[in-house]
């Protein structure tokens, strides 16, 4: 529940429009509970064949009726007491002084009846038809009106819910791509887009209902509870007895209902990862000829969404005969009570004083009819509370993701390296995802600026983690990075990363043209800039004469339209243009044709110079780049050196070079 406080909470910065819309609310209410109320003139005066000058003259007359008959009983029990004996049981003292305060308040009521008077014959015509006509005009009035608050409140309440799922969904983003790598592979891409998605749409549905239902129809409820209590507040207290225990099953019921909701949603998530998978590798799930595989997976998982959600509806079905028995319960209770007293006129129930004075069948019809005006509100709250419950459980999914803690984060007080730095330094550095696997052990290595490492090994070795240090996308569990005399845990993320230029074996492009996908890491450079960065990666040639719209054309989801090394060439272009001083090239030419790789190979021959590059690849003409390989077996550096004092002196390297040689072969 605090989880949902605090998504409301922060939108609290629309407060005017959440003020306009209770405001909007709460006439709905009033509103509401006026058009009930409207039952007394037609029952009281118009059915009567009176008008309402008829009416209020006939209240005056009875209000003087009882004052005068009090005035005489107070001088009838004075001159009793006169010839009273002094053993006499009863007081007349005290006689007179009840009958003198039921005399104070029927002299109240008289000038209330003289008011009322006054204003009808001022306001209203003395005719019985016409006082209909202007009793039927006035609730056409009053339900233009609250159907305009009502539309006034839908669209306000509509207003906040965007806005504000909007922000968090903004917020969330920000938050998710703080994130640090680990903790992405926790909650997997699936479960992060099923937060991005149903979550959100089940908390603005909830959010929507707070703000909008959960407002308009308790205030309903409570406009016709006090129009019920101005007619008799001890009969209402006596029909409300029942609601206790109603409240409580309520709360077992929603308490049950918001854990379901939780876990429906974690299959939603399984959903999403079931989708996920099947799309993103769908040639493999082709070519295995595994559709019939995938489509049981996805029915499985579909099927326990089913019955989450059926225990959910099951839960929400007995909520509502629970809301519905309730009311029934209420109204019944009122109608045995209120007839007991309207048909033998009768102010007391079982020796309990319900009323003043005995109630009429017209007041107790409009009794009823504000009961009546409770239970249909009450019996929409099932709905509401559902609604409730759900956006609840997916405010505490979609906050659990906020309230992460990255692992990888600035320091409090970063500190700043000279560009460029003179050294990147790995000292005893270990590192493990799970503790029993550990996947570096104990790795030490200097790399000055302008040198060129290539890290060699079969794969698993750890290579690619290694790199992955340099820009912090992991810390290591033990030892240090550092760049000169500063680890890198001591410098702001953003510094250290626009020092380093990536390109991986999945090359990421985005569904954009290729000028801003080159840009992307440089916003601030120009089309000039670009193109000189595309020249040096060898991509300038292909992008002018094989695209029509050359650097303007969109080259579809992750570079849908432009082959492997088409590809290739543009993410190194991108890095080209940051100008970075560290250069990690990971797998970058493993999957291009040989005529791409020359082209890559020659842009990097000459890119490299000057800056410190780190090469993971299998292929020898990327290891001949490097002015040192580094080989790797099992987390630990095994060799060191050049081509051929590796291969004169590392077993692993002699290895590795005949596996190559024999697969080029």
């Amino acid at each position: 529940m605090k989880n949902f406080a605090r998504v409301v909470r922060s939108a609290l910065r629309y407060r005017y429009s959440i003020a306009l819309s209770v405001i909007c609310s709460v006439m709905v209410g009033i509103l509401w509970g006026a058009n009930i109320a409207a039952l007394y003139p037609f029952v009281e005066v118009v059915f009567r064949g009176e008008s309402f000058h008829d009416w209020a003259d006939r209240q005056v007359a009875d209000r003087q009726k009882a004052c005068d008959e009090l005035t005489g009983a107070i001088a009838l029990v004075r001159r009793q007491d006169v010839d009273a004996e002094p053993e006499q049981e009863n007081d007349p003292k005290a006689t007179v002084a009840l009958k003198e305060a039921n005399l104070a308040k029927a002299q109240k009521a008289l000038a209330r009846a003289h008011k009322y008077q006054w204003l009808i014959k001022r306001a209203m015509p003395d005719d019985p038809f016409l006082d209909l006509v202007w009793v039927v005009g006035a609730m056409m009035l009053g339900t233009a009106l609250k159907s305009a608050f009502l539309v006034g409140n839908i669209i306000l309440v509509a207003r906040v819910r965007d806005l504000a799922v909007a922000d968090l969904r903004n917020e969330l983003f920000a938050k998710t791509l703080k994130l640090d790598l680990a903790t992405f592979g926790v909650y997997r891409t699936s479960g992060l887009l099923s937060r991005f998605t149903h979550d959100m749409r089940i908390l603005e549905s909830g959010f929507e209902a707070l703000l909008g239902q959960a407002i308009r129809e308790p205030l309903k409820m409570i406009v016709c509870l006090i129009g019920a209590a101005f007619i008799s507040w001890r009969l209402l207290l006596l029909s409300l007895l029942i609601t206790p225990l109603g409240l409580l099953l309520m709360r077992r019921l929603t308490k049950a209902m918001k854990r379901t909701s939780g876990r429906s949603m974690d299959v939603i998530a399984e959903l999403y990862a079931r989708l996920s998978e099947a799309f993103n590798g769908i040639k493999v799930v082709k070519a295995s000829t595994m559709e019939n595989h995938e489509c049981r997976r996805f029915a499985h998982t579909t099927r326990e969404y089913v019955r989450r959600r059926m225990r959910f509806t099951a839960y929400l079905a007995f909520l509502k005969p629970v809301t519905e028995i309730m009311g029934l319960a209420v109204v019944s209770v009122a109608i045995l009570a209120g007839a007991y007293m309207v048909l033998n006129q009768e102010t007391h129930i079982l020796g309990v004083k319900i009323s003043g004075e005995p109630l009429s069948a017209t007041l107790l019809l409009v009794f009823f009819g504000m009961l009546a005006g409770v239970a249909d509100p009450g019996r929409k709250m099932s709905d509401i509370y559902a609604t409730l419950i759900a956006g609840i459980a997916a405010s505490d999914r979609i906050c659990g993701l906020l309230d992460q803690v990255p692992a990888v984060a600035d320091p409090p007080e970063p500190r700043s390296v000279p560009r460029p730095h003179r050294e990147l330094i790995l000292e005893h550095v270990s590192f493990h995802y799970r503790r029993e696997e550990p996947v570096l052990r104990d790795i030490s290595l200097r790399i000055p600026l302008g040198e060129t490492v290539a890290l060699a090994g079969p794969n698993g070795c750890g290579k690619s983690t290694l790199a992955n240090l340099i820009p912090r996308f992991f810390d290591p569990i033990q030892g240090s990075v550092r760049l000169d005399d500063v680890e890198l845990a001591q410098m702001r993320l953003a510094d250290l990363r626009d020092r380093i230029g990536l390109v991986t074996q999945e090359t990421l492009l985005f569904d954009d043209t290729i000028m801003n996908n080159i840009r992307y890491g440089a916003p601030d450079a120009t089309d000039e800039q670009v193109i000189q960065a595309s020249q040096r990666a060898h991509a300038h040639r292909f992008i002018t004469q094989d695209l029509e719209q050359g650097y303007e054309t969109i080259i579809g989801q992750s570079g849908g339209r432009l082959s492997g090394g088409q590809r290739q060439r543009i993410a190194l272009a991108r890095a080209i243009l940051r100008d970075p001083e560290i250069l990690i090239l990971d797998e970058a030419t493993s999957q291009i044709d040989v005529e791409s790789e020359k082209l890559i190979h020659q842009a990097l021959e000459e890119f490299v110079r000057g800056r410190t590059a780190i090469v993971i690849s299998h292929r020898l003409s990327m290891l001949r780049l490097a002015d040192r390989i580094v080989v790797m077996e099992a987390g630990r550096i095994v060799g060191c050196g050049t081509h051929d004092e590796l291969l004169a002196s590392c077993p692993d390297y002699r290895r590795l070079h005949r596996t190559q040689l024999s697969d080029a072969a």
